[in-house]
């Protein structure tokens, strides 16, 4: 196939050009009539989005363990602009988790997202900054039982958070950044705990400003260390876990290093109404995902396209949005061969047009079902 007359994401910069594909980018540029054509006039064609911390969506959860959950979940990722995914799971039990590891790992799936592998949020964590994770279930950093857990998922586990205050964190996470990207994330850190965790191999931080100290001008903490490691910053942008302001403040000082991630819950692209999460009820209203009875955030209930699409409306470039979107999250997990435009690359793609509104999603250069956007 030949997209023409579309303005293709090169790099981070938009270039007017035609794009040949196979199940592979074949060619950026010249083009024969020897193709099937999509006339993409006013459109944008961008790599397809890597979403590395969604738990879940369509009414199904990551951490369920249900082989039909997970083909759902991943038929409504391709349908909204992301084309590969890391299974986001929560603090559970170790059985539980090793169960949600197992599904995982034999999970087959024939069509929609790609699992391109886990992310193992809990149970390494701080109890202070736990957030809407279950209490009962937190451990200290264990790296035998990280690698029961992997073991469990195939290897397939990519990225791991950790409170890196935690006793024997250290440690941890020199041991398990040889095998995976290892997050600081849900922690008490200051500064000095932070660049250490950095220095001992660490590359990136969970939600950037949920769940952990605040950035202040004596006392930096994660913030603080993350930029000057300059480490990964994962950014949910919904408009509630981040002032957009602070949006724009992330993308000034991070640059190339922000994750926009949607953090979204088993309640995206559902009604309002009652939900579970890890065990704990959940209340979703007029967008707004909290543990029930409580006005603690659990997460987000939007698409990651739905954070780019708010990026841009916050005042950032949709180049930056995009890029923080696909490219600099696969670079984060060691994909190669997706999140960005370039020959040999797979053919990861989507179409936007001049209102952000998805128009194509490719995937192995197989066009997916799509859903318009919610109004």
């Amino acid at each position: 196939m030949v997209i023409q007359n579309a303005k293709v994401l090169i790099g981070k910069k938009l270039v007017d050009t035609a794009l040949t594909f196979r199940d592979t980018i074949v060619c950026i540029g010249a083009a024969d009539d020897t193709h099937e054509i999509f006339d993409a006039t006013g459109c944008y064609v961008l790599p397809g989005l890597v979403d590395v911390h969604t738990h879940g969506a369509a009414g199904e959860d990551f951490s369920d363990g249900r082989q039909a959950g997970l083909q759902t979940m991943m038929d409504y990722y391709a349908a909204h602009g992301v084309t590969s995914v890391l299974a986001t799971t929560m603090t559970l039990g170790e059985a539980a988790l090793t169960d949600a590891m197992r599904t995982l790992q034999a999970f087959k799936g024939n069509r929609g997202a790609k699992l391109a592998g886990i992310h193992l949020e809990g149970p390494f964590l701080s109890r202070e900054k736990r957030g809407a994770q279950a209490a009962e279930h937190l451990r200290q950093p264990d790296i035998a039982l990280f690698y029961r857990f992997n073991e469990a998922s195939g290897n397939r586990i990519k990225l791991v958070t950790v409170a890196c205050e935690e006793e024997g964190a250290m440690d941890f996470i020199r041991q398990v950044s040889k095998t995976c990207a290892v997050s600081v994330g849900h922690t008490c850190a200051d500064y000095d705990a932070a660049m250490k965790a950095f220095e001992a191999g660490a590359c990136g931080v969970t939600h950037l400003y949920n769940g952990m100290p605040p950035l202040h001008h004596r006392q930096p903490g994660v913030i603080g260390a993350a930029l000057d490691s300059c480490a990964d910053a994962e950014l949910i942008c919904d408009g509630l876990h981040v002032h957009p302001a602070v949006i724009r403040a992330t993308f000034a000082m991070f640059g190339d290093k922000v994750n926009l991630i949607s953090d979204s819950l088993r309640c995206a692209g559902m009604e309002d109404g009652d939900y579970e999460l890890g065990g704990q009820p959940i209340r979703l209203r007029n967008g707004k995902a909290t543990l029930t009875g409580t006005d603690t955030l659990a997460g987000s209930a939007i698409s990651l396209l739905d954070g780019v699409r708010n990026a841009v409306k916050f005042g950032i470039p949709l180049e930056d949005a995009a890029y923080a979107a696909s490219t600099a999250p696969a670079k984060r997990i060691g994909l190669t061969q997706t999140g960005c435009i370039q020959v040999g690359n797979c053919a990861d793609l989507i179409v936007l047009d001049e209102k952000l509104e998805l128009r194509a999603v490719f995937i192995d250069g197989v066009p997916q079902q799509i859903n318009p956007r919610r109004v």
